[in-house]
């Protein structure tokens, strides 16, 4: 499909309609006070990989609820002294994958740490091993509208808050830096990306590509395309909740935490993007509220984004802050 957003040019000064709640910030504090009277518990295992270059460790923390999630820690082999830390998560229905995946940040002389997405990774790569315990109110099959009756029993609030928590662990281990801290993230993950960019303070850098999760009223009225369409597809059967499910999905919205970040940020983006609307990666990016900031635009892409090309980008412009 050929180019269905609006233009280039209006796309660079589009902003959300979307309207924080006036207890955003309230609920998120509430959400991770209640979160750390669980103990971080972060246990690092070391994995036998048959990689010379890498050490790979296990990571089990506990995430929202006290509740055990998984994770990779891997680390340039015989790195001696604390290292700059790239916490990264993952896109829709994936999870860790396996030991020795994903090693281009650890290549870098970085550490890298993977977070597993509770209650994914069956959907592509190598899989995931968390659970998600908690039980939810009837939605539709896949993750956007579990829990979409209140925001208290949301998915993403599990979600979110397990990523700061990654964030905890990772900065928890003896040979990372937790002064140089980076999140990344493509997809879901991107929009994770944003969601930590927003509720942790002292970040150095935060790189979402094409993120999902941001924008809701206008995704979900704009692409056909799951994940998004699942929000339509819930509220096709489920007649009159359109305006109750929109106050719930305000306070996972990327627009609103990227109005509280307070980190240099690389976004991309794709102009055929049919998954992530660039329209609404570009409220995100627009309200993102740090002065240092920019955004990669590939024109004939879809949800691929820049893939290779992106990766590239980011290394070099890394090299600024960690």
């Amino acid at each position: 499909m050929a180019r269905f957003d609006l233009p280039l040019d209006e796309l660079q000064e589009y902003r959300s309609a979307s309207v924080a709640p006036e207890d955003f910030d309230a609920f998120w504090s509430k959400t991770l006070q209640e979160t750390r009277e669980h103990g971080l518990d972060a246990r690092f295992e070391p994995v036998e990989t048959g990689l010379t270059t890498v050490d790979v460790y296990d990571v089990t923390f506990a995430g929202f609820g006290g509740h055990p999630v998984k994770g990779w820690l891997r680390l340039p082999a015989g790195a001696s002294e604390p290292l700059p830390v790239v916490v990264e998560f993952i896109g829709y229905g994936g999870g860790r994958g396996l030991p020795h995946e994903d090693l281009l940040w650890a290549s870098t002389g970085r550490a890298h740490f993977a977070m597993d997405t509770r209650g994914q990774g069956s959907a592509w790569g190598g899989g995931g091993g968390t659970a998600d315990p908690v039980g939810n109110a009837p939605s539709y099959p896949g993750f956007m509208t579990r829990g979409i009756d209140t925001p208290e029993n949301y998915y993403y609030r599990r979600v979110y808050t397990d990523a700061v928590r990654a964030v905890e662990a990772a900065r928890s281990h003896p040979l990372v830096d937790p002064a140089r801290t980076v999140a990344v993230g493509s997809s879901q993950g991107g929009g994770i990306t944003l969601a930590v960019g927003g509720l942790v303070p002292d970040l150095v850098a935060i790189a979402p590509d094409v993120p999902f999760l941001c924008d809701f009223p206008r995704a979900a009225t704009l692409t056909d395309r799951n994940p998004y369409r699942e929000i339509g597809n819930y509220l096709k059967t489920h007649r009159g909740r359109t305006t109750d499910a929109l106050d719930t999905l305000s306070y996972f919205d990327g627009v609103h935490f990227a109005a509280r970040g307070r980190a240099p940020a690389l976004f991309s983006t794709a102009l055929e993007d049919q998954t992530c609307p660039p329209s609404t990666v570009f409220a995100a990016f627009n309200a993102w509220a740090h002065d240092d900031k920019k955004i990669e635009v590939y024109d004939f892409n879809d949800h691929e984004g820049g893939g290779p090309f992106q990766e590239a980008t980011k290394l070099g412009w890394l090299r600024s802050y960690a």
